[in-house]
């Protein structure tokens, strides 16, 4: 997995794997959630937007499958 930089007020850091479509979202708050099958350039534009936590909520968050954690 790579680390994405990204810059949000709710998300801390980004984790992704383009071998498999794995993201794993980690939260200031201490929450991680994992997802499978996520599309690379949906993971772009998200820490490229100018609020990830946003574009996580509207494009990833009920759109791909949620792993256990």
């Amino acid at each position: 997995m790579q680390n994405l930089p990204v810059q949000s007020r709710i998300i801390k850091s980004v984790w992704f794997s383009r071998e498999d479509g794995r993201l794993l979202v980690c939260f200031k708050s201490g929450e991680e959630r994992r997802f499978e099958g996520v599309l690379e350039d949906v993971v772009l534009n998200m820490v490229a937007a100018p609020s990830p936590g946003q574009h996580y909520i509207d494009h990833i968050r009920t759109k791909f499958k949620r792993l256990a954690a």
